[in-house]
Protein backbone atom coordinates (compact mmCIF):
# COMPACT_ATOMS: atom_id res chain seq x y z
CA UNK A 1 0.00 0.00 0.00
CA UNK A 2 1.41 3.38 -1.03
CA UNK A 3 2.06 6.42 1.14
CA UNK A 4 0.76 9.73 -0.12
CA UNK A 5 2.47 13.10 0.46
CA UNK A 6 0.65 15.11 3.11
CA UNK A 7 1.13 18.90 3.35
CA UNK A 8 -0.06 18.75 6.95
CA UNK A 9 3.03 16.79 8.00
CA UNK A 10 5.71 17.15 5.35
CA UNK A 11 7.18 20.44 6.57
CA UNK A 12 7.41 19.60 10.28
CA UNK A 13 10.81 19.22 11.92
CA UNK A 14 11.24 16.10 14.04
CA UNK A 15 11.50 17.89 17.38
CA UNK A 16 8.47 20.19 16.92
CA UNK A 17 5.85 19.59 19.61
CA UNK A 18 2.74 19.09 17.51
CA UNK A 19 0.27 17.44 19.93
CA UNK A 20 -0.42 17.52 23.64
CA UNK A 21 -2.95 15.65 25.71
CA UNK A 22 -3.52 13.52 28.78
CA UNK A 23 -0.38 11.48 28.11
CA UNK A 24 1.92 14.45 27.61
CA UNK A 25 3.41 16.17 24.55
CA UNK A 26 4.14 14.49 21.22
CA UNK A 27 6.88 15.67 18.87
CA UNK A 28 6.53 15.28 15.13
CA UNK A 29 8.94 12.32 15.33
CA UNK A 30 6.70 10.62 17.92
CA UNK A 31 3.65 11.26 15.74
CA UNK A 32 5.34 9.66 12.73
CA UNK A 33 6.25 6.64 14.87
CA UNK A 34 2.64 6.23 15.97
CA UNK A 35 1.43 6.58 12.38
CA UNK A 36 3.82 3.78 11.35
CA UNK A 37 2.40 1.49 14.07
CA UNK A 38 -1.14 2.32 13.00
CA UNK A 39 -0.28 1.59 9.40
CA UNK A 40 1.07 -1.84 10.30
CA UNK A 41 -2.10 -2.56 12.29
CA UNK A 42 -4.40 -1.42 9.47
CA UNK A 43 -2.55 -3.61 6.96
CA UNK A 44 -3.37 -6.68 9.07
CA UNK A 45 -7.10 -6.34 8.40
CA UNK A 46 -8.85 -8.96 6.33
CA UNK A 47 -10.03 -6.13 4.04
CA UNK A 48 -7.09 -3.67 4.13
CA UNK A 49 -8.58 -1.33 1.52
CA UNK A 50 -12.03 -0.95 3.13
CA UNK A 51 -13.15 2.18 5.00
CA UNK A 52 -12.25 2.33 8.68
CA UNK A 53 -14.25 4.07 11.40
CA UNK A 54 -13.21 5.70 14.66
CA UNK A 55 -15.36 5.94 17.78
CA UNK A 56 -13.40 7.68 20.53
CA UNK A 57 -12.94 10.78 22.67
CA UNK A 58 -10.53 13.54 21.63
CA UNK A 59 -6.89 12.54 22.02
CA UNK A 60 -3.59 12.59 20.12
CA UNK A 61 -4.34 8.98 19.13
CA UNK A 62 -7.55 10.10 17.35
CA UNK A 63 -5.57 12.54 15.25
CA UNK A 64 -2.86 9.96 14.56
CA UNK A 65 -5.51 7.64 13.10
CA UNK A 66 -6.85 10.47 10.95
CA UNK A 67 -3.41 11.39 9.64
CA UNK A 68 -2.51 7.74 9.05
CA UNK A 69 -5.53 7.17 6.83
CA UNK A 70 -4.60 10.32 4.89
CA UNK A 71 -1.12 8.96 4.21
CA UNK A 72 -2.43 5.51 3.25
CA UNK A 73 -5.17 6.80 0.96
CA UNK A 74 -7.85 5.13 3.08
CA UNK A 75 -11.33 6.39 3.87
CA UNK A 76 -11.95 7.35 7.51
CA UNK A 77 -15.48 7.50 8.92
CA UNK A 78 -15.67 9.37 12.26
CA UNK A 79 -18.52 8.12 14.45
CA UNK A 80 -19.71 10.99 16.66
CA UNK A 81 -20.05 9.99 20.30
CA UNK A 82 -23.32 11.94 20.46
CA UNK A 83 -24.97 9.73 17.81
CA UNK A 84 -27.30 6.96 18.98
CA UNK A 85 -26.33 3.28 18.47
CA UNK A 86 -28.96 3.14 15.71
CA UNK A 87 -27.28 6.06 13.95
CA UNK A 88 -23.85 4.42 14.30
CA UNK A 89 -25.22 1.24 12.69
CA UNK A 90 -26.74 3.29 9.87
CA UNK A 91 -23.41 5.02 9.20
CA UNK A 92 -21.51 1.72 9.31
CA UNK A 93 -23.91 0.05 6.88
CA UNK A 94 -24.02 3.01 4.47
CA UNK A 95 -20.25 3.48 4.28
CA UNK A 96 -19.18 -0.16 4.14
CA UNK A 97 -16.96 0.12 7.21
CA UNK A 98 -15.35 -3.21 8.09
CA UNK A 99 -13.18 -2.13 11.04
CA UNK A 100 -13.31 0.46 13.79
CA UNK A 101 -10.81 2.08 16.13
CA UNK A 102 -12.33 2.22 19.59
CA UNK A 103 -11.11 2.76 23.17
CA UNK A 104 -13.42 -0.04 24.40
CA UNK A 105 -13.43 -3.26 22.34
CA UNK A 106 -16.70 -4.31 23.98
CA UNK A 107 -18.34 -1.22 22.51
CA UNK A 108 -17.03 -2.18 19.07
CA UNK A 109 -18.32 -5.72 19.60
CA UNK A 110 -21.82 -4.38 20.28
CA UNK A 111 -21.72 -2.87 16.78
CA UNK A 112 -20.63 -6.14 15.17
CA UNK A 113 -16.82 -5.69 15.25
CA UNK A 114 -15.99 -8.73 17.33
CA UNK A 115 -12.42 -9.55 16.25
CA UNK A 116 -9.53 -7.51 17.68
CA UNK A 117 -6.90 -6.97 14.99
CA UNK A 118 -4.42 -5.15 17.22
CA UNK A 119 -3.79 -1.86 18.95
CA UNK A 120 -1.54 1.14 18.69
CA UNK A 121 -1.63 3.46 21.64
CA UNK A 122 -4.91 3.78 23.51
CA UNK A 123 -7.14 2.61 20.63
CA UNK A 124 -7.84 -0.96 19.55
CA UNK A 125 -8.72 -1.89 15.98
CA UNK A 126 -11.62 -4.31 15.76
CA UNK A 127 -13.06 -5.82 12.58
CA UNK A 128 -15.93 -7.92 11.24
CA UNK A 129 -15.74 -10.26 8.28
CA UNK A 130 -19.33 -10.20 7.07
CA UNK A 131 -19.58 -6.54 6.03
CA UNK A 132 -21.10 -5.65 2.69
CA UNK A 133 -18.66 -4.54 -0.04
CA UNK A 134 -17.66 -0.90 0.33
CA UNK A 135 -19.13 1.61 -2.13
CA UNK A 136 -16.79 3.18 -4.68
CA UNK A 137 -14.80 5.66 -2.62
CA UNK A 138 -11.77 6.45 -4.77
CA UNK A 139 -10.24 9.71 -3.61
CA UNK A 140 -12.43 9.96 -0.51
CA UNK A 141 -10.37 10.43 2.65
CA UNK A 142 -13.22 11.20 5.01
CA UNK A 143 -16.96 10.72 5.16
CA UNK A 144 -18.51 13.13 7.61
CA UNK A 145 -22.07 12.35 8.63
CA UNK A 146 -24.29 15.24 9.62
CA UNK A 147 -27.27 14.67 11.90
CA UNK A 148 -29.36 17.09 9.84
CA UNK A 149 -33.10 17.08 10.36
CA UNK A 150 -33.78 13.35 10.32
CA UNK A 151 -32.67 10.36 12.36
CA UNK A 152 -30.69 8.91 9.44
CA UNK A 153 -27.46 10.92 9.01
CA UNK A 154 -26.29 11.98 5.56
CA UNK A 155 -22.74 11.27 4.45
CA UNK A 156 -20.58 13.96 2.81
CA UNK A 157 -17.48 12.66 1.01
CA UNK A 158 -14.32 14.76 1.21
CA UNK A 159 -10.88 14.35 -0.32
CA UNK A 160 -7.64 14.93 1.56
CA UNK A 161 -6.91 17.86 -0.75
CA UNK A 162 -10.25 19.58 -0.11
CA UNK A 163 -9.64 19.51 3.64
CA UNK A 164 -6.04 20.66 3.34
CA UNK A 165 -7.08 23.57 1.10
CA UNK A 166 -9.38 24.95 3.80
CA UNK A 167 -6.70 24.53 6.46
CA UNK A 168 -4.20 26.31 4.19
CA UNK A 169 -6.57 29.26 3.68
CA UNK A 170 -7.10 29.53 7.44
CA UNK A 171 -3.36 29.28 8.09
CA UNK A 172 -2.72 32.18 5.71
CA UNK A 173 -5.53 34.30 7.13
CA UNK A 174 -4.42 33.84 10.74
CA UNK A 175 -0.66 34.06 10.23
CA UNK A 176 -0.41 37.58 11.66
CA UNK A 177 -1.64 36.39 15.08
CA UNK A 178 1.24 33.97 15.62
CA UNK A 179 -1.00 31.28 17.10
CA UNK A 180 1.16 28.58 18.69
CA UNK A 181 -1.24 26.72 21.00
CA UNK A 182 -4.72 25.63 19.92
CA UNK A 183 -6.99 24.07 22.57
CA UNK A 184 -9.65 21.73 21.17
CA UNK A 185 -13.08 22.11 22.78
CA UNK A 186 -15.30 20.39 20.19
CA UNK A 187 -15.28 16.69 19.27
CA UNK A 188 -12.96 15.76 16.42
CA UNK A 189 -15.92 14.04 14.75
CA UNK A 190 -17.24 17.59 14.18
CA UNK A 191 -15.56 18.75 10.98
CA UNK A 192 -15.22 22.35 12.20
CA UNK A 193 -12.79 21.40 14.98
CA UNK A 194 -11.04 18.72 12.94
CA UNK A 195 -10.01 21.04 10.10
CA UNK A 196 -9.99 24.55 11.59
CA UNK A 197 -8.23 23.24 14.70
CA UNK A 198 -5.55 20.51 14.33
CA UNK A 199 -5.16 20.68 10.54
CA UNK A 200 -4.59 24.43 10.59
CA UNK A 201 -2.28 24.14 13.60
CA UNK A 202 -0.16 21.50 11.85
CA UNK A 203 0.34 23.76 8.83
CA UNK A 204 1.37 26.54 11.22
CA UNK A 205 3.82 24.36 13.15
CA UNK A 206 1.70 25.02 16.25
CA UNK A 207 0.75 22.65 19.06
CA UNK A 208 -2.71 21.10 19.11
CA UNK A 209 -3.84 20.53 22.69
CA UNK A 210 -6.43 17.76 22.73
CA UNK A 211 -7.28 16.51 26.23
CA UNK A 212 -10.41 14.41 26.84
CA UNK A 213 -13.48 16.57 26.36
CA UNK A 214 -14.49 16.32 30.02
CA UNK A 215 -11.30 18.15 30.96
CA UNK A 216 -12.36 21.22 28.95
CA UNK A 217 -15.89 21.24 30.35
CA UNK A 218 -17.79 19.11 27.84
CA UNK A 219 -19.93 16.29 29.25
CA UNK A 220 -22.32 13.92 27.56
CA UNK A 221 -23.90 15.10 24.35
CA UNK A 222 -24.52 18.72 25.26
CA UNK A 223 -23.35 19.55 28.78
CA UNK A 224 -20.86 22.40 29.09
CA UNK A 225 -19.13 23.77 32.18
CA UNK A 226 -17.76 27.22 31.27
CA UNK A 227 -15.74 27.57 34.48
CA UNK A 228 -13.92 24.33 33.79
CA UNK A 229 -13.34 25.46 30.22
CA UNK A 230 -11.85 28.80 31.30
CA UNK A 231 -9.64 26.96 33.79
CA UNK A 232 -8.36 24.74 30.97
CA UNK A 233 -7.68 27.75 28.74
CA UNK A 234 -5.53 29.22 31.51
CA UNK A 235 -3.83 25.92 32.42
CA UNK A 236 -2.76 25.25 28.84
CA UNK A 237 -2.07 28.87 27.88
CA UNK A 238 -4.29 28.50 24.82
CA UNK A 239 -3.93 31.04 22.03
CA UNK A 240 -7.03 29.91 20.11
CA UNK A 241 -10.27 28.02 20.62
CA UNK A 242 -13.36 27.24 18.52
CA UNK A 243 -16.80 27.51 20.13
CA UNK A 244 -20.48 27.26 19.27
CA UNK A 245 -22.77 30.22 20.05
CA UNK A 246 -24.23 28.54 23.15
CA UNK A 247 -20.74 27.89 24.48
CA UNK A 248 -19.74 31.50 23.90
CA UNK A 249 -22.84 32.68 25.75
CA UNK A 250 -21.96 30.48 28.73
CA UNK A 251 -18.32 31.65 28.71
CA UNK A 252 -19.33 35.31 28.65
CA UNK A 253 -21.68 34.75 31.59
CA UNK A 254 -19.00 32.88 33.54
CA UNK A 255 -16.09 35.25 32.94
CA UNK A 256 -15.27 37.69 35.72
CA UNK A 257 -14.33 41.32 35.03
CA UNK A 258 -10.71 41.31 33.92
CA UNK A 259 -10.66 37.49 34.10
CA UNK A 260 -6.98 36.50 33.99
CA UNK A 261 -7.87 33.05 32.67
CA UNK A 262 -8.43 34.57 29.22
CA UNK A 263 -5.12 36.42 29.08
CA UNK A 264 -3.47 34.01 26.62
CA UNK A 265 -6.33 34.03 24.08
CA UNK A 266 -5.67 35.72 20.76
CA UNK A 267 -8.43 34.20 18.60
CA UNK A 268 -11.86 32.79 19.49
CA UNK A 269 -13.73 31.49 16.45
CA UNK A 270 -17.49 31.09 16.76
CA UNK A 271 -19.62 29.27 14.22
CA UNK A 272 -21.97 26.38 13.62
CA UNK A 273 -25.11 28.50 13.95
CA UNK A 274 -26.13 32.15 13.78
CA UNK A 275 -24.59 34.18 16.61
CA UNK A 276 -26.64 37.10 17.98
CA UNK A 277 -24.96 40.48 17.45
CA UNK A 278 -25.62 41.32 21.11
CA UNK A 279 -23.71 38.24 22.23
CA UNK A 280 -20.73 39.12 20.03
CA UNK A 281 -20.68 42.62 21.49
CA UNK A 282 -20.90 41.27 25.04
CA UNK A 283 -18.07 38.82 24.33
CA UNK A 284 -15.86 41.62 23.02
CA UNK A 285 -16.58 43.74 26.09
CA UNK A 286 -15.69 40.79 28.32
CA UNK A 287 -12.30 40.50 26.62
CA UNK A 288 -12.84 37.59 24.24
CA UNK A 289 -11.10 38.18 20.86
CA UNK A 290 -14.10 36.74 19.01
CA UNK A 291 -14.48 36.29 15.24
CA UNK A 292 -17.61 34.84 13.65
CA UNK A 293 -17.51 32.52 10.63
CA UNK A 294 -19.71 30.38 8.41
CA UNK A 295 -19.33 27.01 6.74
CA UNK A 296 -20.84 23.76 5.52
CA UNK A 297 -19.70 20.16 5.62
CA UNK A 298 -19.96 20.01 1.81
CA UNK A 299 -17.26 22.70 1.67
CA UNK A 300 -14.94 21.01 4.19
CA UNK A 301 -16.32 23.28 6.89
CA UNK A 302 -15.26 26.95 6.88
CA UNK A 303 -16.33 29.06 3.90
CA UNK A 304 -16.18 32.62 5.28
CA UNK A 305 -14.59 34.08 8.38
CA UNK A 306 -13.87 37.42 9.99
CA UNK A 307 -10.10 37.76 10.30
CA UNK A 308 -7.68 40.16 11.98
CA UNK A 309 -7.66 43.34 9.90
CA UNK A 310 -10.73 42.18 7.95
CA UNK A 311 -13.52 41.94 10.50
CA UNK A 312 -17.00 43.41 10.39
CA UNK A 313 -19.18 42.58 13.43
CA UNK A 314 -22.64 41.37 12.47
CA UNK A 315 -21.28 39.54 9.43
CA UNK A 316 -19.56 36.16 9.09
CA UNK A 317 -16.68 37.75 7.21
CA UNK A 318 -15.45 37.42 3.66
CA UNK A 319 -15.03 34.23 1.66
CA UNK A 320 -11.79 32.37 2.33
CA UNK A 321 -9.20 32.08 -0.42
CA UNK A 322 -10.43 29.61 -3.02
CA UNK A 323 -14.10 30.21 -2.20
CA UNK A 324 -16.62 32.36 -4.11
CA UNK A 325 -19.94 33.66 -2.87
CA UNK A 326 -23.02 34.97 -4.64
CA UNK A 327 -26.64 35.59 -3.73
CA UNK A 328 -29.40 34.05 -5.84
CA UNK A 329 -32.43 36.17 -6.85
CA UNK A 330 -34.45 34.68 -3.98
CA UNK A 331 -31.74 35.57 -1.44
CA UNK A 332 -30.18 32.11 -1.13
CA UNK A 333 -26.41 31.97 -0.55
CA UNK A 334 -24.51 30.03 -3.21
CA UNK A 335 -20.88 28.92 -2.96
CA UNK A 336 -18.76 28.57 -6.08
CA UNK A 337 -16.10 26.05 -7.01
CA UNK A 338 -17.42 23.30 -4.75
CA UNK A 339 -16.83 19.64 -5.65
CA UNK A 340 -19.79 18.34 -3.68
CA UNK A 341 -20.20 14.60 -3.30
CA UNK A 342 -22.61 12.64 -1.16
CA UNK A 343 -22.25 8.99 -0.23
CA UNK A 344 -23.93 6.83 -2.83
CA UNK A 345 -23.94 9.59 -5.44
CA UNK A 346 -21.38 10.47 -8.15
CA UNK A 347 -19.24 13.55 -7.80
CA UNK A 348 -21.14 16.50 -9.23
CA UNK A 349 -18.08 18.38 -10.50
CA UNK A 350 -17.31 22.04 -9.85
CA UNK A 351 -20.56 23.87 -9.27
CA UNK A 352 -22.38 26.61 -7.44
CA UNK A 353 -23.68 24.93 -4.30
CA UNK A 354 -27.08 26.09 -3.07
CA UNK A 355 -26.70 26.27 0.70
CA UNK A 356 -30.29 26.58 1.84
CA UNK A 357 -29.23 29.67 3.80
CA UNK A 358 -30.47 33.18 3.11
CA UNK A 359 -28.09 36.12 3.27
CA UNK A 360 -26.66 39.20 1.63
CA UNK A 361 -23.25 40.58 0.67
CA UNK A 362 -22.21 44.16 1.31
CA UNK A 363 -20.13 46.25 -1.09
CA UNK A 364 -16.89 44.95 0.47
CA UNK A 365 -17.83 41.29 0.21
CA UNK A 366 -18.77 40.67 3.84
CA UNK A 367 -21.52 38.08 4.18
CA UNK A 368 -24.50 38.39 6.55
CA UNK A 369 -26.64 35.35 7.30
CA UNK A 370 -30.37 36.10 7.41
CA UNK A 371 -31.72 32.62 8.17
CA UNK A 372 -32.65 29.28 6.64
CA UNK A 373 -34.64 29.35 3.41
CA UNK A 374 -36.87 26.46 4.41
CA UNK A 375 -37.58 27.97 7.83
CA UNK A 376 -39.15 31.21 6.59
CA UNK A 377 -42.45 31.88 8.33
CA UNK A 378 -45.27 33.57 6.42
CA UNK A 379 -47.61 35.15 8.92
CA UNK A 380 -51.36 35.32 8.54
CA UNK A 381 -50.86 38.88 7.30
CA UNK A 382 -48.47 37.78 4.55
CA UNK A 383 -45.21 39.01 6.09
CA UNK A 384 -42.10 36.84 5.59
CA UNK A 385 -40.04 36.40 8.76
CA UNK A 386 -36.92 34.31 9.30
CA UNK A 387 -37.39 32.85 12.80
CA UNK A 388 -33.66 33.25 13.43
CA UNK A 389 -34.17 37.01 13.52
CA UNK A 390 -36.35 37.19 16.66
CA UNK A 391 -34.51 34.16 18.08
CA UNK A 392 -31.24 36.09 17.83
CA UNK A 393 -32.92 39.07 19.51
CA UNK A 394 -34.00 36.85 22.41
CA UNK A 395 -30.51 35.36 22.81
CA UNK A 396 -29.02 38.85 22.62
CA UNK A 397 -30.82 39.85 25.82
CA UNK A 398 -28.37 37.74 27.84
CA UNK A 399 -31.27 35.99 29.57
CA UNK A 400 -32.31 33.34 27.03
CA UNK A 401 -30.21 30.26 26.30
CA UNK A 402 -32.28 28.92 23.41
CA UNK A 403 -35.55 29.66 21.69
CA UNK A 404 -37.70 28.52 18.81
CA UNK A 405 -40.04 30.99 17.14
CA UNK A 406 -43.22 29.69 15.47
CA UNK A 407 -46.19 31.28 13.74
CA UNK A 408 -46.45 30.15 10.12
CA UNK A 409 -49.92 31.19 8.91
CA UNK A 410 -50.77 32.70 12.30
CA UNK A 411 -51.74 36.28 13.13
CA UNK A 412 -48.72 36.69 15.42
CA UNK A 413 -45.46 34.98 16.41
CA UNK A 414 -44.90 32.89 19.52
CA UNK A 415 -41.84 31.26 21.05
CA UNK A 416 -40.64 28.28 23.02
CA UNK A 417 -38.02 29.63 25.41
CA UNK A 418 -35.18 27.96 27.32
CA UNK A 419 -33.96 30.55 29.84
CA UNK A 420 -30.51 30.79 31.31
CA UNK A 421 -30.55 29.21 34.80
CA UNK A 422 -29.95 32.56 36.48
CA UNK A 423 -32.86 34.22 34.65
CA UNK A 424 -35.58 31.60 34.86
CA UNK A 425 -38.34 33.48 36.70
CA UNK A 426 -41.46 34.28 34.71
CA UNK A 427 -40.90 38.00 35.26
CA UNK A 428 -37.33 37.87 33.93
CA UNK A 429 -38.36 35.86 30.89
CA UNK A 430 -41.12 38.35 30.09
CA UNK A 431 -38.62 41.16 30.54
CA UNK A 432 -36.32 39.43 28.04
CA UNK A 433 -39.18 39.11 25.55
CA UNK A 434 -40.03 42.79 26.00
CA UNK A 435 -36.40 43.78 25.48
CA UNK A 436 -36.13 41.69 22.31
CA UNK A 437 -39.41 43.04 20.98
CA UNK A 438 -38.25 46.62 21.47
CA UNK A 439 -35.78 46.18 18.62
CA UNK A 440 -38.13 44.34 16.25
CA UNK A 441 -40.90 45.57 13.93
CA UNK A 442 -44.41 44.68 15.00
CA UNK A 443 -44.77 41.73 12.62
CA UNK A 444 -41.60 40.06 13.99
CA UNK A 445 -42.36 40.52 17.70
CA UNK A 446 -43.11 37.68 20.11
CA UNK A 447 -46.68 37.92 21.36
CA UNK A 448 -46.86 34.76 23.49
CA UNK A 449 -44.31 32.29 24.82
CA UNK A 450 -43.95 28.97 26.60
CA UNK A 451 -41.12 27.52 28.68
CA UNK A 452 -39.24 24.58 27.17
CA UNK A 453 -36.51 22.16 28.25
CA UNK A 454 -33.06 22.55 26.65
CA UNK A 455 -32.76 21.51 23.01
CA UNK A 456 -29.91 18.98 22.92
CA UNK A 457 -28.46 16.30 20.69
CA UNK A 458 -29.44 13.76 23.35
CA UNK A 459 -33.16 14.46 22.97
CA UNK A 460 -32.89 14.84 19.20
CA UNK A 461 -33.74 18.54 19.28
CA UNK A 462 -30.36 20.04 18.28
CA UNK A 463 -27.61 19.28 15.79
CA UNK A 464 -23.98 18.84 16.81
CA UNK A 465 -23.36 22.49 15.93
CA UNK A 466 -26.18 23.72 18.15
CA UNK A 467 -28.80 24.43 15.49
CA UNK A 468 -32.34 23.64 16.63
CA UNK A 469 -33.94 20.70 14.85
CA UNK A 470 -37.16 22.54 14.24
CA UNK A 471 -39.35 19.70 13.04
CA UNK A 472 -38.41 17.55 16.04
CA UNK A 473 -39.01 20.39 18.52
CA UNK A 474 -42.31 21.38 16.97
CA UNK A 475 -43.52 17.78 17.02
CA UNK A 476 -42.52 17.33 20.67
CA UNK A 477 -44.21 20.58 21.74
CA UNK A 478 -47.13 20.42 19.27
CA UNK A 479 -49.77 20.68 22.00
CA UNK A 480 -48.02 23.60 23.70
CA UNK A 481 -47.62 25.37 20.35
CA UNK A 482 -51.30 24.86 19.56
CA UNK A 483 -52.16 26.42 22.93
CA UNK A 484 -50.01 29.46 22.13
CA UNK A 485 -52.33 30.25 19.23
CA UNK A 486 -55.57 29.34 21.03
CA UNK A 487 -57.34 32.58 21.91
CA UNK A 488 -59.06 30.86 24.83
CA UNK A 489 -55.75 29.99 26.51
CA UNK A 490 -53.76 32.31 28.74
CA UNK A 491 -50.11 32.19 29.63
Amino acid sequence: MHSWPDPLLDSLSADTVVLDGAGGPWTAAMLHERIALLRATLEQRSAPQAPVAILADNSPDWLAVDLCTRQMGLTLVPLPLFFTPAQWLHVIAESGVQAVFCAQPQQAASLGFTEVVGSAGALALCQKRDAAPAPGLDGVQKITFTSGTTSTPKGVCLSAGQQADVASALHAGLASLGLRRHLCLLPFAVLLENIAGPYTALLSGATTICPPLAEVGMSGSSGFDPQRCLDAVARYGAHSIIVLPQMLQALVAAAKPGDARMASLRFVAVGGAKTPAGLLAAAARAGFPVYEGYGLSECSSVVALNLPGASRPGTVGRALSGRSLRIAPDGEIEIGGVLARYLGQPEAGAMWLATGDLGHLDADGFLTIDGRKKDILITGFGRNVSPEWPEAALSGTGRVAQSLVVGDGQPYLAALIVPLPSHDSMAEIQAAVDLANAGLPDYARITRWQLAAPFTTANGQATANGRPRRASIQHHYRQHIAALFDATETI
